[in-house]
């Protein structure tokens, strides 16, 4: 089986050193390794990818092992995931539909790597697609007067499903902070990149009567400061005066499906790591 070891920890010499002889020393056979030292911060960030020939019951003893001998004495945030499991994406909706076709396009043909339980959504004007692709699909309301109970059946879901992280494929509801404290830097959350600079209803309009050069799209874990999480993709297109709200609009949205699914494949490869609000990502 294949092993993905995400480690951070204070910076200091020799901890390449003592990770790759551990895992040598151990019969793993390391095809993939990556690192960055933030010399600000003076953390140091490893990606390793490692193959074992070993079964579910001895990756425990290797992972009690790792954190007597490295974990602790280096002062180690790490974590192990290995390559039988997907990752189980449960996607929230409202009424757009574009990134919703091209997450489920993806794992339809096998390029998204990841188990999707169910959809849902504070509306119901997305099923057929749910339908379409036969995954469960919950219609949640929210609103002012049941958001503290709607919020209990969205917990409730996620937990029942055992989900591993949440995809906001443009839900246009703001996420509590206690959906935020169930899954910390694990929900994913995709928009437009005129903030703040054209807040409101209708940032395209604005962004057209400003006449900007330049559309973008922002993909990013939430947190409970809105819209400001680590970002994990971002990219931008070129529009010129010739263009027309229209097409502001529909370049938006091809960016947005873009760097949602980006994000979301650098999140499921575990490719990102979150410190002081920002991300690390590797290659």
């Amino acid at each position: 089986m294949k092993a993905i070891i995400l480690i951070h920890c204070p910076d200091q010499s020799g901890i390449i050193s003592a990770v790759t002889g551990f895992i040598h020393g151990k019969g793993g056979n390391i095809v993939y390794l990556d690192q960055h030292v933030d010399q600000e911060a003076n953390v140091f960030f490893m990606r390793l990818e490692s193959d074992f020939n070993y079964d579910e019951p001895q990756i425990h003893i290797f992972k009690e092992e790792f954190e007597t001998m490295l974990g602790k004495p280096y002062q180690m945030q790490w974590s192990l995931h290995l390559n039988t499991t997907k990752p189980r994406m449960a996607v929230f909706v409202s009424k757009y539909n574009h990134c919703l076709y091209d997450l489920l396009s993806r794992f339809n043909s096998g390029e998204l790597a990841v188990e999707i339980p169910f959809i849902l959504s504070n509306h119901l004007e997305l099923k057929p697609i749910a339908d379409q692709f036969e995954i469960p699909f919950h219609h949640i309301t929210v609103a002012k007067e049941n958001k503290q109970s709607a919020e209990d059946v969205q917990l409730r879901l996620l937990k029942e499903n055992r989900v591993d992280f949440v995809v906001l494929a443009r839900y246009m509801q703001i996420v509590s902070a206690r959906l935020i404290a169930a899954f910390p830097n694990k929900i994913i959350n995709i928009h437009h990149s005129f903030l703040p600079a054209f807040a409101g209803a209708k940032p395209y309009h604005a962004a057209f009567r400003r006449g900007v050069k330049i559309i973008g799209a922002t993909s990013h874990y939430v947190t409970e400061e809105l819209d400001a999480g680590p970002i994990i993709a971002q990219d931008v297109t070129t529009v010129t005066h010739s263009h027309t709200i229209n097409d502001f609009i529909a370049k938006g949205r091809d960016l947005e499906k873009i760097v949602l699914s980006r994000a979301v494949q650098l999140h499921v490869a575990r490719k990102t790591m979150v410190y002081n609000n920002k991300t690390v990502i590797f290659s």
